[in-house]
């Protein structure tokens, strides 16, 4: 999802590269019966913004999962929840 997410920045002009989205993810493993099985993933994305561009992010975050091919393979059996922290940055970091 995080490379979902990130093409889904970078054609509303919002670099994801270099440094600029990283994620913590975390999962619930549950035994069902002697059978390991995933049945949540959390996602924090943390993406580093262009000033200006805050709304277009939040838009690309809406959006991303319905065009992620491991969230639509997991929908039906894992529980996907996201969250982002945004920072805008100035232009001497955009620049730099």
């Amino acid at each position: 999802m995080v490379g979902t997410f990130g093409r889904a920045l970078e054609v509303r002009g919002i670099p994801s590269q270099p440094d600029r989205l990283s994620a913590d993810i975390e999962g619930d493993i549950v035994d069902e019966n002697g059978v390991m099985a995933l049945r949540a993933i959390r996602i924090r994305y943390r993406v580093a913004l262009p000033s200006g561009k805050r709304e277009e992010a939040e838009r690309a975050l809406r959006f991303h999962e319905r065009g992620c091919p491991l969230a639509n393979t997991l929908k039906d059996g894992v529980d996907i929840t996201y969250t982002a922290d945004f920072e805008e940055l100035d232009d001497a970091d955009v620049a730099g």
